[in-house]
Formats: structure tokens, C-alpha cells, sequence
């Protein structure tokens, strides 16, 4: 895998609430007041004229691999219903694509069956004994992080340990006992053996084609597993502008000073304030993308969209959600998957426009912009609806 082992100092870097950090002036301001924000824009770039062709310049999956083939349900017509009973029309998607190569599977039902069952609609699923389930334990006291209950089931599955790294902002998950601590009064530990990632410091892997890092720090046992699922609760994010599953690889998979690296493009190990809003999402990407490729794609992703907050799950106090639950969406490609989980948003006649300002405002979508063009996935996307 190439990974070099660093030393198993931990950094100085604590954890906590994300609505008292960020990347600029602006984007440290509390999440609940945008006042001093400057609008950023979409910057994405239009879907292909009648969505007939995927874009020239689109990536493999970040498994490497088609998925064409994998599809286990049908194409659902030209409409989707969310779990709140919204009906979604496909053209609505801007960047679904009929003929793209990146499959993201849908579904309404938020239940453990229908968790196991969109693993299931990734085809042959990870390989190798030892499978880490990556997740967010989510800040106490009151965070929307996901239910035990509802991924229980699917870890079980495959015989997965479920991991996470501390956090590097205050709050009580950014010291390794204080860690397992949390992960135990939310339940996780009663449904499969927990691990701090990085309790005995980072490991280094390689960030090729980079604009931003050259390294990524990640949790010490990250090499002890032999492929990696994904399980991300869709939301807003006080410096991201959403968070989701490219979040979950880069932020979520760093270790205490890659959290600062990350935020930091590169410029600190110690500190994560002081950073750019662009620059850091970039990080975020290229994070993401030396994860797939130090797993030589052996990593699938699965990605809830309920509790649809603007604030993260590292806000242990977040702002009531103004949208109803809309479901469950799998892929093997991650900037697909949060692309999709997107659009979801944009096309919702639900009361959106906090979660959109908060994604706006912080310029969100250049995550994945950035992520495509280095080849971590593509915007482009099949919606395969398995409720059909």
C-alpha cells in the first residue's frame, strides 16, 4: 500500500463542534449566522444538453471498475418517491446521466433491510477477511449521527469493525479514551468492536497528481484492513458546505494532524485554522483519492439521507432539519454518490434554502469539481432506482 509510518506523537490538534471553525474570516462564523458570508455561486458547469452522452473527460468509478453491470434493480422510469413521499423527476437531476458509466443506487425505505440491500445492489462487495466500516460516532450530546440500529444488520454482514479517528477542534472526541467513550454510550460498540484509528499516531500515504498535498496523514491502523466500507449520513457542514462521502474518506479517514494538514493545504501538521475555503476543498479531494488508491479500490459507499441538518455531525448541538428524509443511495463512486445527494437537494420542493445557502455559501460543490478532474470520480451519474 505504500505507507510510510510516522511517529505515534499526537498532535496538539483537538476536536469538536464544527460551527466555531472554518477555513476564512467568514466561514468561522457561527453556523447559525451566515451574515458576513459571501456568496459564492455555483460554480458547476451545465449537464450535457438532453443528458444523452456521460462528459468526454469522465473518471472510473473511484473502484476502478464499470459498474454498468452491476445493476440489480431497474432504471425506475422518470421518477423517483423520497421516503417523505416527494416524487423527483430524473430530468430534475443535473448531472443524471443515462449513459454514464458511474451507477449510484436509490432507494426510499431508511430500514436496516433496505441498508443491507443496497451493499447487496453494489455487486460482489469488498474483499479480503478484515472489512473497517467507516462512520462518524457523531459530538454528544445530541448529533444527528447514524442509528446503530439501522447499519447493524449490514455490519454484521460483513463481519466489520467499525472505525473512526479523533477529532481535531475541541470537544470529547479528540482524546482516544474520551473517544471510546462516545462511541460506546451511542451503541456502537454493542453491535461490532470499535477502534480509534489513529490512537498510536498517522500514517503517510502518497497524494499523486495533487495541486494541494503531496501527503496524507491517516489513523495507524489504517493498513490493518483490507477494504473499507463507507457509511456517511448526508448533511450540511460549517466549512465544507455539506458533508458526505468524500468527506467521510478525506476529514473522517485523517488522523488528528491530517485534520490540520486537510484544512490547512499542507501547511500545518499542528494547527487547522488559518486555511482557504478553496484550497481546503481541494484537500479534501486529494485525501479522498490517495484513500482509494492505497486500497486499490477496494472501498464501497452507502450514504443516508435523513436528518437533513444544515450543521454536521460533529455539532453536538445541530439546527433542526427544515427538509423531510429522502433515502438511501449507494455507489463505488464516491464523488457520484454526493453529486446525486446534491442534485436530490437542488430538485426537492421541500424547503431547501438553508441547506443550499449553506452549501453556497462555503462553495461546496468544488469538492467535487476537483475530484473529478483528478480522477477520484465523476459528477456524472446512472440513478438506478432499486424501488422499482
Amino acid at each position: 500500500m505504500g505507507i510510510a509510518l510516522l511517529s505515534a506523537a499526537v498532535s496538539g490538534c483537538g476536536s469538536g463542534a464544527s460551527e466555531t471553525a472554518g477555513q476564512t474570516a467568514a466561514a468561522q462564523a457561527d453556523t447559525l449566522s451566515d451574515d458576513s458570508l459571501t456568496e459564492s455561486g455555483e460554480t458547476e458547469e451545465a449537464a450535457p444538453e438532453g443528458r444523452e452522452t456521460a462528459r468526454e473527460d469522465s473518471t472510473e468509478t473511484g473502484s476502478g471498475e464499470t459498474e454498468g453491470d452491476q445493476d440489480t434493480g431497474t432504471d425506475g422510469g422518470d421518477v423517483i418517491v423520497t421516503n417523505g413521499g416527494e416524487e423527483i423527476a430524473l430530468s430534475s437531476l443535473e448531472h443524471e446521466d443515462p449513459s454514464s458509466d458511474s451507477v449510484v443506487y436509490f432507494t426510499s425505505e431508511i430500514s436496516p433491510e433496505a441498508m443491507v440491500a443496497m451493499y447487496d445492489a453494489l455487486g460482489d462487495g469488498l474483499t479480503g477477511e478484515n472489512i473497517a466500516v467507516k462512520l462518524s460516532t457523531g459530538e454528544p450530546p445530541a448529533s444527528n449521527y447514524l442509528d446503530p440500529a439501522l447499519i447493524a444488520d449490514l455490519v454484521h454482514q460483513v463481519n466489520g469493525t467499525i472505525v473512526e479517528n479523533n477529532t481535531a477542534y475541541g470537544g470529547q472526541r479528540a482524546g482516544t479514551a474520551m473517544h471510546y467513550q462516545v462511541a460506546e454510550d451511542h451503541g456502537f460498540t454493542d453491535i461490532a468492536d470499535f477502534v480509534v484509528m489513529d490512537e498510536n499516531g498517522s500514517v503517510s500515504l502518497p497524494v499523486e497528481g495533487g495541486t494541494q498535498l503531496t501527503e496524507n496523514l491517516v489513523g495507524a491502523h489504517f493498513p490493518e484492513y483490507d477494504g473499507y466500507l463507507v457509511l456517511s449520513h448526508f448533511k450540511g457542514h460549517a466549512m465544507a458546505g455539506f458533508g458526505g462521502a468524500i468527506k467521510n474518506i478525506s476529514i473522517g479517514m485523517a488522523s488528528q494532524e491530517g485534520k490540520c494538514l486537510i484544512h490547512t493545504a499542507g501547511e500545518s501538521h499542528t494547527s487547522p485554522w488559518g486555511g482557504e475555503q478553496d484550497p481546503f476543498t481541494e484537500s479534501m479531494a486529494e485525501a479522498g483519492k490517495s484513500v482509494v488508491d492505497a486500497l486499490d479500490g477496494n472501498i464501497l459507499y452507502i450514504s443516508v439521507m435523513n436528518h437533513l441538518s444544515v450543521d454536521c455531525d460533529c455539532n453536538g448541538n445541530p439546527a433542526e432539519p427544515d427538509m423531510h428524509d429522502m433515502g438511501i443511495l449507494a455507489s463505488a463512486d464516491p464523488v457520484a454518490l454526493d453529486q446525486a445527494c446534491v442534485d436530490l437537494v437542488y430538485a426537492s420542493g421541500d424547503d431547501t434554502a438553508a441547506l443550499i445557502e449553506r452549501m453556497e455559501s462555503r462553495n461546496g460543490v468544488h469538492v467535487l469539481e476537483h475530484g473529478d478532474e483528478i480522477g477520484l470520480g465523476s459528477r456524472y451519474y446512472r440513478l438506478v432506482n432499486t424501488d422499482e
